[in-house]
């Protein structure tokens, strides 16, 4: 059963009001990314710094903000004193309230006791970093450009600086990578006691250089193994006192992800810099990808939005499940859960024991299965089951 307390958390995250603010800028672009990312352009960070704190000043004040998340690319890469310039913006127009959780995501090369004091004092509470492996060889192939020392290191140091919650974030399933491998990872990372853990599978994304080696022969990621790693991360964190609380991520008690939650459970939030996608008053915003295109609109006084689209209705209702179902706790059934459970698709997934209403929330009991209950939901049909 899911607990009230659980329940009402997942749902009071709807109302948080967040930013997320993107740095595209990397040393070096990994093999398995298709974000928004570009490598070697550092002579533009000090342009694109400028450009982003010129979009936060032109957005309308909204309301202080519970929750920020700088993400990448690589956002430690630009160091604290830039980092800090932005979050400084966000004040100016928006706010932060205190006690709100900011997020900045980091490479363990750029992290050590001097960098992530820095980071405290310009305002982050809560840093991500990319860790992916603790095997050396898993590490090279991933195309990282840190090894287990200095992966060590860095979480030790964050968790020395005053951070509220760090975060480390593990990659399973590349073909190199072996079940002993993936299980010194995982109590590497258990050992070091960290406020949270992410574990996400490596995936073939179109266009990527891994994208371009497999279909020139190289292995690919093998289905099953990634399920059984999987299923042993969540076996032996669930173990340690970590709670899974969304298909990837586990946490201690109090230290899931704000900004994730408040996304997953469909609230508003504010998007700046290349790429960003936001969604406020029903309408869902994408900036442009280009990073040249994007510092140039926004210097020109164009604007950096490429596209707006209202999310209203039925779009709104599927996307409300979309995004929610991810959690342990589910979604409210609503519309589109009862649509599911009435449609030909979602009697099998109920008879097959894959997803369940539970007081009133539709819950997918099998996260394995997960992408296909997403299917079913794209393929509802407003009208009617069938």
């Amino acid at each position: 059963m899911i607990s009230a307390a659980s329940a009402a958390a997942v749902e009071d995250a709807a109302s948080l009001a967040t930013a997320y603010v993107h740095i595209p800028f990397c040393a070096r672009v990994c093999p398995y990314c298709d974000f928004t990312v570009v490598e070697g352009r550092d002579d533009v960070t000090d342009r694109y710094v400028s450009a982003l704190r010129q979009e936060i000043d032109s957005t309308p004040p909204w309301r202080p903000l519970d929750a920020v998340f700088v993400g990448g690319g690589t956002p430690s890469r630009i160091g604290a004193g830039r980092l800090g310039s932005i979050l400084d913006a966000i004040r100016r127009t928006h706010g932060i309230r205190g006690g709100a959780e900011v997020t900045l995501e980091a490479n363990p090369e750029d992290i050590d006791d001097e960098s992530a004091a820095a980071l405290v004092d310009v305002g982050f509470s809560r840093i991500s970093l990319g860790v992916q492996s603790f095997d050396d060889r898993v590490l090279a192939d991933l195309g990282r450009m840190h090894d287990s020392l200095r992966a060590t290191e860095s979480v030790a140091a964050a968790l020395s600086a005053g951070f509220d919650s760090v975060s480390v974030d593990l990659i399973f399933g590349s073909p190199t990578e072996t079940t002993a491998s993936w299980d010194r990872t995982l109590r590497s990372a258990i050992s070091l006691a960290p406020q949270h853990i992410s574990t996400y599978s490596l995936t073939v994304e179109p266009g990527t250089v891994l994208w371009k080696q497999v279909r020139g022969g190289a292995p690919e990621p093998d289905g099953d193994i990634q399920a059984d790693r999987w299923e042993a991360a969540t076996e032996m964190l669930e173990s340690a006192g970590y709670e899974r609380y969304e298909v990837s991520n586990f946490s201690r008690s109090g230290h899931h992800c704000r900004y994730n939650a408040a996304v997953w459970g469909h609230a508003e939030y504010l998007a700046f810099g290349v790429g960003a996608h936001g969604y406020r008053n029903g309408v869902r915003t994408v900036n442009v990808r280009r990073l040249d295109t994007y510092v140039e609109r926004v210097e020109t006084g164009i604007g950096p939005t490429q596209a707006s689209d209202p999310v209203g209705g039925w779009a709104r209702e599927q996307e409300r499940l979309f995004v929610g179902l991810r959690r342990t706790a589910g979604a409210l059934l609503g519309d589109g859960g009862a649509a599911l459970i009435a449609s030909d698709a979602g009697r099998r997934l109920v008879e097959h024991g894959v997803i369940d209403v539970v007081d009133g929330r539709l819950v997918i009991v099998r996260p394995l299965l997960t992408d296909e209950v997403l299917r079913a939901v794209l393929a509802l049909d407003p009208r009617g089951p069938g």
